[in-house]
């Protein structure tokens, strides 16, 4: 009976979050996970996950491809910054990981980020493109999806939620936590998290100064390339099946700020 009243405890604690949390675009979200603690687990996650890249020497080893794009990258933050104010005090990052046959990027909470450069390669993207797919990856860290994900994982498993709530100070949690936070950028997004950063994503790039129109050529391109299987970009990023339609509907709304004259201010990284 103790259990049971623990049990029926926990699921009330859920559904009061889940009443709390909601996404810039206003979604109800599940979050057992906090921000917070999303940010700290993807911070010792990130460093795990890029350490083996570092050790091949294949990290920002290509001076050109690098200052490209942290170009974008910077602009990016910059309005990012604007649209969630809080977001400055994060520790931005962007790794370029060195992988031809690779299409693939991601982000994490708190704004750790990596690109293979065979997304670059295979899909010959231009500078717009680019700013697409980072925009993309950057409204997934502004819309907190990796903590969504992460608490989505620990709902529908009692044990990972019962070592994460009960094993705080024998460091368990952590641990548990980080491995958690990696997991949530190779698992697929929802597609309702999917349409949410597209909307996200193409507004960033726009104010940025990247042309709105590439994001329906990048999403072209990537359903072409392929060879043998699909991108691994397409296998954690589902495409919802009116998604170059609704990147159509957005371009006229984008477009004035597009085509806005002006310095476009950056965030150095």
């Amino acid at each position: 009976m103790h259990m049971k009243k623990k049990y029926l405890g926990f699921i009330f604690c859920i559904a009061f979050i889940i009443g709390c949390a909601t996404s810039p675009t206003g979604r109800p979200q599940l979050m057992i996970v906090s921000e917070e603690s999303a940010i700290s687990a993807s911070k010792q996650a990130y460093v795990e996950m890029i350490k083996p890249y570092e050790q091949q020497g294949k990290v920002d080893n290509d001076p050109a491809l690098k200052a490209r794009v942290y170009k974008i990258t910077e602009r990016l933050i910059a309005q990012a910054i604007k649209m969630r104010p809080e977001t400055e005090k994060w520790d931005w990052s962007i790794k370029i990981i060195d992988d031809p046959k690779t299409v693939n990027a991601w982000a994490m909470a708190g704004g750790k980020m990596a690109l293979y450069s065979g997304l670059v390669i295979q899909l010959k993207a231009t500078d717009d493109e680019l700013a697409q797919v980072l925009g993309h990856e950057i409204a997934h860290a502004l819309a907190n999806h990796s903590a969504e994900q992460m608490s989505i994982a620990m709902a529908t498993s009692v044990g990972v939620a019962a070592v994460g709530v009960a094993s705080d100070r024998k460091g368990l949690a952590l641990t548990g936590a980080a491995l958690a936070a990696a997991l949530a950028v190779q698992l697929p997004n929802s597609r309702t998290a999917e349409s949410e950063a597209d909307r996200i994503g193409i507004e960033l790039a726009a104010k940025a100064g990247y042309d709105p129109r590439a994001a329906i050529t990048l999403w072209q391109k990537m359903a072409q390339v392929g060879g043998k299987g699909p991108p691994e970009f397409l296998s954690t990023h589902p495409s919802p099946a009116n998604r170059e339609k609704k990147l159509a509907e957005y371009v006229p709304e984008m477009m004035p700020y597009y085509e806005q004259q002006g310095d476009r201010p950056i965030h150095k990284l």
